[in-house]
């Protein structure tokens, strides 16, 4: 975060800089506003082009054996392009390497969630997927009691996902 922060003021430096030479390219006839525009449209544009690459900059520093199951775009009225071209702000991701096959019954894996979001704090969930019963459950948290199964069907992300990989 602290790294954009500098991205984007240098940018803004660069956007002054840049309307000052051509200002003074075409002798001083620009509006002496045009060198503050000019350094906010650039750090506008680099908080947008920041914004806008960091799924592609996570998805392309993940670890080998992660597979992106889902991801989420938003739209929000104080970014108004994102209407145009939603934001994808979340991710899940599924550990596909080390999933823990179930030795009594077939088709029965435990894998583990990764949970990916601009400005969140990054999560982890164990959960249980069925491929042959296209669900998905939760793991028992060691009280006795079974998991509460949820019926999801093949459509699901996270059973797709897992259910090819394995």
């Amino acid at each position: 975060m602290f790294l954009e922060l500098i991205a984007v003021f240098v940018a803004g430096f660069v956007g002054a800089g840049l309307m000052m030479i051509l200002s003074a390219l075409t002798g001083r006839r620009l509006p002496r506003w045009s060198v503050p525009v000019g350094a906010g449209a650039a750090m506008l544009i680099a908080g947008i082009a920041s914004e806008y690459s960091w799924y592609s900059r996570t998805a392309q520093n993940l670890p080998k054996g992660l597979s992106i199951a889902q991801t989420v775009e938003t739209s929000a009225l104080w970014r108004p392009w994102t209407y145009v071209y939603p934001l994808t702000d979340r991710f899940v991701a599924v550990d596909t390497a080390s999933p823990l096959k179930n030795a009594e019954t077939e088709g029965l894996y435990l894998v583990k969630l990764y949970f990916y979001g601009r400005w969140r704090s990054n999560q982890i969930v164990q959960v249980m997927v069925d491929c042959a019963g296209h669900r998905r459950a939760d793991p028992v948290l060691g009280d006795g009691s079974p998991p509460l199964w949820r019926d999801v069907g093949p459509d699901d992300p996270v059973v797709k996902t897992v259910c090819a990989e394995v």
